[in-house]
């Protein structure tokens, strides 16, 4: 948290105020060094009495030690955190951050920010999570094997997906790759017809797979997984999918873009023959929807100087700074409005279409129940083995609500 340094330490500024500290916990791999580096020189040059202290966390146990950071009156704690922002809500309902919704509204444009982000950083009417970055998955494609099949425009609706797809198996092809437990992108397909994982039924979570909404999305899902050879029985990292892709002719998979440079890697033939093109949708003039991760700022409620800590969440979340880490890192922009700034990169600019129609998964901490024993990959596996969608869908809708009313330790 913010600290005061002695004034004889040689530090002041021209104001000839005291300088503070802002402590900011980024996680590994999300920035730069060199990104670091250059934020910390410019944010302190325009803001004369801060000094940056940004500290490297590791994913691996961030959630206790956020939750510490939340209870602790400690000096040394952080004043503003990166989350993921699927991991806000768990964070919001200890009560520990601090309702930004004033800043959101005058400042920050929150308007065009992406749902995906935006979403799950909200809860009743109030903002905690400040959208900084995303990514979400798009298709991977060989252009040489589009070629060979005669298919020379990437589907812009889904129904146009299936007849490319069913084209490509050709000459020993496979058109797709799709696992069968993959439903991260089962989600997309679910929310594209208007359906749900879960909803809050007015504070009671329930599951809501077996909606006709949920149901169509689950078929189209069968229709494409069926034309290729993905196991039923796995989800995409069992085997990892890009290293299928790489191995053999495999036309189209649905992954993050920079899936391709681990498939380039495996088989280095493969470069320059990749493409990229976002989900398509039910309609030629929208993408379908995606799962969209990345991360949020949030700012610890027992921050002794918000001032400073809105300043730092300001600057990292604002135009300048939020296109240059998108550069940077290859990232979607936190607002749709910025989507031109990665518009030179063809997989980032596939990313950036998708994560304006995306969403995140149910914004309740109850959700980790869910994922920790996933009924949804159990259900996908029955009904592509043949079981009835309707009487499956029910009953991995009853498992969800289970698992959404026991409270995450």
């Amino acid at each position: 948290m913010t600290a005061t340094l002695a004034t004889g330490c040689g530090v002041l500024p021209e104001s000839g105020g005291e300088r503070r500290t802002v402590t900011v916990w980024l996680m590994k791999g999300s920035a730069s060094q060199d990104f670091i580096d250059r934020f910390t020189e410019e944010f302190e040059s325009e803001h004369g009495d801060l000094d940056l202290d940004i500290r490297i966390q590791e994913w691996t146990g961030i959630g206790e030690k956020v939750h510490t950071a939340l209870k602790d009156s400690s000096p040394d704690g952080p004043d503003v955190i990166e989350v993921g922002n699927t991991q806000v809500s768990q964070y919001v309902d200890g009560g520990g951050l601090l309702d930004l919704t004033l800043e959101s509204m005058r400042d920050w444009g929150m308007r065009d920010w992406l749902p995906g982000l935006a979403q799950p950083g909200e809860q009743l009417s109030q903002q905690y999570g400040i959208p900084w970055y995303a990514a979400n998955r798009v298709v991977i494609y060989r252009k040489d094997l589009f070629a060979r099949a005669g298919v020379e425009d990437v589907p812009k609706t889904r129904e146009e997906w299936l007849t490319v797809t069913e084209r490509l198996n050709t000459d020993g092809a496979q058109g797709v790759y799709l696992a069968g437990q993959d439903w991260y992108t089962l989600a997309g397909f679910v929310w594209d017809e208007g359906g749900d994982l879960a909803q809050d039924g007015g504070g009671t979570w329930k599951g809501t797979l077996d909606t006709p909404a949920a149901l169509r999305g689950m078929e189209f899902y069968r229709q494409l997984q069926a034309l290729g050879d993905g196991p039923v029985d796995a989800d995409e990292e069992h085997p990892p999918q890009a290293e299928v892709f790489a191995s053999g002719e495999v036309a189209q998979i649905v992954a993050v873009p920079g899936t391709a440079r681990a498939i380039v890697q495996e088989n280095p033939d493969l470069e320059g023959e990749l493409g990229f093109f976002p989900v398509p949708g039910l309609t030629a003039d929208k993408p379908g929807a995606v799962f969209t991760g990345g991360s949020d700022l949030v700012v610890p409620k027992n921050t002794d100087d918000r001032e400073a800590a809105v300043a730092v969440v300001s600057a990292l979340a604002g135009e300048k700074w939020n296109t240059e880490l998108a550069r940077t890192m290859d990232y979607v922009p936190n607002k749709t409005t910025l989507a031109n700034a990665v518009a030179g990169e063809e997989g980032v600019a596939a990313m950036a279409a998708g994560a304006a129609q995306g969403r995140a998964t149910p914004a309740t901490p109850e959700w980790a129940n869910v994922e920790a024993d996933n009924p949804i990959k159990e259900y996908m596996t029955r009904v592509l083995t043949g079981a009835d969608p309707r009487t499956e869908a029910r009953r991995a809708s009853r498992r969800i609500t289970e698992a959404l009313a026991v409270p995450v330790a």
